[in-house]
């Protein structure tokens, strides 16, 4: 048993010391993984595609674990652009596409250029998508342009113009051709130049130039003849004989046909051999395939547990921020609203002091009103009537037609008859002997003249009588409402219409003057509708105008009566 116990962790001892042997063996490299994919890309340009895409998994490998995106980007370029020699172009798609998506976090734009270019490739020749395709030949356009890579600028360009002359948009595809033909020259490619003579034929066919047309496409099927450009060569073949058959060259055309036909076949079956030369390989392909995803999943699940973590974090401080700032958000409201509502308490403790002082002002000046019409009609003009008496008195006992006694009678008489006409004024006679209905239609008769006519309209009994305040009040609000329309409307004719409802006085005056805008009623109010505003609030009733410009005006009143009476107490005899 003891000695079972020794093995045991004798074995213990050894697995760790293994786990710590292979733990400090230390990972390849930045410049080591470069040199693997170097190795990678010259074996796949020897053609020996198995080896280089071993190369590329293990550089990719290297490069994921170095979390270096130029690297990851790069052996990804490198994958698809084996499949692609291979005819696998579902699955150079597939890494160009991953290729692109890391080069995109780096500023290697040479990268980018190469593989936005063979995404058009595959977009353009093989999936027929020639939007997507000239989308991609364009951003490779713009990072060779970035970089100033003159060849490059040149071979895209070709690309595009290719794109767009297939689909029939030969204007949209003539600037790029015109560069070419500019400056292919001096950046010369003979890998491109069977394929630029094909492009001018092409273009001068749609021109219906058949003299410059011919001489480019003879010379891109000589040249490819010459070189090594037979899937450019076939091309050639296929567009010559269009623009044979077009100009009714039948021979030729099918001759031209033919070729391209045994050229396809030729290409096709060289096609079928490099996929039979890897045949063997087939099933290696689809492991490593499935590799290369897994090492890709591996890494996007620490990379997705590793952002849940870190979203998981953010979310928390986001909570507790939003937290903070809701309860901080609370506080500012109930602090804003408290401060809302002392201020509405000393505005409105303001407005009713301010309504009080207007109230005792108005009803001081209804009294001081009563008291001195009071005092004019029973004192002051009792006293002149009583001087009046005493004097004619005098001179009926005396007989003297002295000139002094004369004009003091005079003067005694006008005295008398401006201090009776000041107290009717303050307070009419008819309103404090008969109401408030015969003192309305008084009024409204002395104001109708020649200019302007008052209509007096009364559903109420003339003979209704109300509290001495309350008549002498609306007297005078109506009063002012009348003058206002005297001095202010134009007006021709205005209505006085009076009735009672629920207990309420119902006023409406109206007239057929130029009106005013009401939304700048406030603005251009006087004093005397403040008064009138505020005499009405005093009786805790309402007022409604309505008036538009070069129109009518009508005021509405109505105003709660307390309580009647049918016979009241005259202020004073009349004279």
């Amino acid at each position: 048993m003891r000695y079972k116990q020794i093995v045991i962790v004798l074995i213990l001892l050894l697995n760790l010391s293994c786990i710590n042997v292979f733990s400090q063996k230390k990972a390849p490299s930045k410049k080591e993984v470069t040199l693997i994919s170097n190795e990678a890309i010259k074996l796949m340009k020897e053609g020996i595609f198995e080896k280089s895409l071993v190369k590329s998994r293990l550089a990719l490998t290297y490069a994921i674990a170095l979390k270096d995106d130029n690297l990851i980007a790069a052996t990804y370029n490198t994958i698809a652009a084996n499949f692609d020699q291979l005819s696998e172009y579902d699955k150079a798609f597939f890494y160009y596409k991953k290729g692109l998506a890391h080069a995109n976090k780096t500023n290697n734009d040479v990268l980018k250029n190469w593989i936005n270019n063979n995404l058009g490739n595959i977009y353009c020749f093989d999936k027929k998508q020639y939007e997507k395709g000239i989308y991609y030949y364009k951003k490779s356009l713009q990072y060779s342009t970035k970089i100033h890579d003159s060849a490059q600028i040149v071979f895209t360009k070709l690309n595009i113009t290719w794109a767009y002359f297939d689909i029939g948009r030969y204007n949209e595809g003539l600037p790029y051709l015109k560069y070419i033909n500019k400056h292919h020259e001096k950046h010369r490619d003979e890998s491109t130049i069977v394929a630029l003579n094909m492009l001018n034929g092409m273009y001068y066919n749609y021109k219906n130039n058949p003299k410059k047309a011919l001489f480019f496409f003879q010379n891109a099927i000589k040249l490819g003849n010459e070189g090594n450009e037979k899937s450019d060569l076939s091309y050639s073949h296929h567009e010559f004989s269009k623009f044979l058959l077009k100009n009714g060259d039948y021979e030729n055309a099918y001759k031209n046909l033919a070729l391209y036909n045994d050229l396809t076949i030729k290409l096709n079956n060289e096609e079928k051999l490099n996929k039979a030369s890897v045949a063997g390989i087939n099933l290696e392909i689809d492991e490593y395939k499935r590799e290369i995803d897994k090492i890709g999943n591996d890494y996007k699940t620490k990379e997705y547990l590793l952002l849940q973590e870190q979203s998981r974090s953010r979310k928390i401080v986001i909570v507790i921020i939003l937290t903070l700032l809701f309860f901080f958000f609370l506080f500012y409201i109930f602090s804003e609203n408290s401060k809302l509502k002392q201020k509405n308490k000393i505005k409105d403790i303001e407005s009713q002091v301010q309504q009080n002082i207007i109230n005792a002002s108005i009803n001081g000046q209804e009294l001081e009103r009563k008291k001195i019409a009071s005092f004019l009609h029973d004192n002051i003009s009792a006293l002149l009537s009583s001087a009046g008496l005493h004097l004619n008195a005098f001179t009926s006992k005396n007989p003297t037609n002295m000139e002094e006694i004369i004009k003091t009678k005079a003067i005694l008489e006008e005295a008398h008859d401006q201090i009776r006409d000041l107290s009717h004024e303050l307070m009419p006679t008819l309103l404090a002997r008969f109401g408030l209905f015969y003192a309305l239609e008084d009024l409204c008769e002395k104001n109708s003249n020649s200019v302007i006519q008052f209509n007096y309209s009364i559903v109420v009994p003339t003979k209704t009588r109300y509290n001495e305040d309350f008549e002498m009040k609306m007297y005078f609000i109506i009063m002012e409402l009348l003058n206002n329309i005297i001095k202010h409307s134009r007006a021709t004719q205005a209505n006085l219409i009076i009735q009672e409802n629920n207990k309420s006085l119902q006023i409406k005056i109206e007239d057929n003057g130029k009106g005013f805008d009401t939304d700048k009623f406030y603005i251009l109010e006087g004093f005397g509708i403040n008064q009138v505003k505020a005499r009405i609030n005093n009786l805790k009733g309402t007022i409604a105008i309505h008036s538009k410009i070069y129109s009518c005006t009508s005021v509405t009143i109505e105003v709660p009566i307390t309580y009647q009476k049918k016979i009241t107490t005259p202020v004073f005899p009349s004279q």
